[in-house]
């Protein structure tokens, strides 16, 4: 596998693919736990007025009776009026889909917005369902069992890890 991206380059660039099409009204809603990170950067860049929405899909996976919950993972937060709203969902790595799926399903418990689009820091392929990205810096590449992991040193840097599963 080629090297891999630079995290904090991504989320630069990412922020510039969806600063045309953001107002400070646009609604981020990052799903736990890389979501989140990028989420809470792009936030800040991108000064939005709208409170950084949290989501934790758990519930809502189609895979639930056999995941489980995941340890130590934090409740949905939606500090902002759903309804009629422009909310982009924020996540670290698309893969499957089904993770987007699960938060669409749960977004749409909170009213119905006017426009949902999903911003991810890289796409790695292997879609099973219908979903892409609005915003999207880097597609990549991956063996089916290898997995591609964000994650936040104790300075608040975020890495890419390939993890063979």
């Amino acid at each position: 596998m080629a090297k891999l991206p630079a995290a904090s380059e991504l989320c630069r660039q990412l922020a510039e693919l969806m600063r045309p099409h953001v107002t400070p009204a646009t609604c981020l809603v990052g799903i736990h736990t890389g979501g989140v990170w990028v989420a809470e950067w792009l936030h800040r860049e991108l000064e939005l007025t709208q409170p950084l929405g949290t989501m934790n899909v758990s519930f809502y996976r189609d895979d639930y009776s056999q995941r489980g919950l995941q340890g130590g993972r934090k409740p949905s937060a939606i500090p902002f009026d759903v309804a009629d709203a422009h909310i982009v969902i924020v996540d670290d790595v698309l893969y499957t889909g089904r993770t987007i799926r699960a938060a669409l399903n749960e977004l749409f418990d909170y009213g119905r917005p006017a426009r949902v689009e999903l911003a991810v820091l890289a796409d790695r392929g292997g879609r099973e369902l219908p979903i892409a990205a609005t915003y999207c810096p880097q597609a990549l590449s991956l063996a089916p069992t290898q997995s591609l992991n964000l994650e936040k040193a104790e300075d608040g840097s975020l890495e890419f890890t390939v993890v063979e599963k």
